[in-house]
């Protein structure tokens, strides 16, 4: 039986739902259904392309690792990354929220085309593909749109196991 889980732009009050791809990502599917709910302060990728994230402490012991990846996301993927303390800037951590964290788990949405998941900083960054958005995707990319043009102080990106 295939498993749903909502995603939610808060402050805009918009709400996408997800179906989990277990076949494809058992691993990530798992770990991410166990720690619903997640939320975390929204933010806008600036390489990726169109993808709006959120930064969570780890919430797995452990290692998932890869499992159906990606650095070429569609739109609707839900993504998957497990970032070691080293691999991101302190002043980006501390904005977030997460300076302390030895690592975190970065949660992503795709809302749009044309995404390469690389940084210029490390290289090619592969994540886990472990969901697909089945409702509300365009309602969730003009939000996730408006996150880039209007800015994500005080937006926050909330994860929750769907029952319906």
């Amino acid at each position: 039986m295939s498993r749903y889980l909502s995603i939610t732009l808060a402050k805009r009050g918009v709400t996408c739902l997800a179906e989990l791809l277990d076949k494809d990502a058992p691993r990530t599917c798992e770990a991410v259904w166990q720690a619903l709910p997640q939320d975390g302060p929204a933010q806008h990728a600036k390489y990726a392309r169109n993808e709006v994230y959120a930064m969570v402490p780890r919430f797995t012991e452990v290692t998932v690792g890869q499992e159906n990846p990606t650095v070429t996301p569609i739109p609707g993927d839900l993504v998957f990354f497990d970032f070691p303390g080293g691999m991101l800037h302190r002043s980006f951590k501390e904005d977030v929220g997460v300076g302390e964290l030895p690592g975190v788990i970065d949660l992503a949405i795709f809302y749009g085309r044309n995404n390469l998941l690389i940084n210029g900083d490390v290289g090619w960054v592969p994540g886990n593909v472990y969901g697909t958005i089945v409702e509300g995707l365009d309602e969730m990319a003009e939000a996730c749109h408006d996150v880039w043009r209007s800015g994500s102080v005080g937006e926050r990106l909330v994860y929750q196991r769907h029952s319906g």
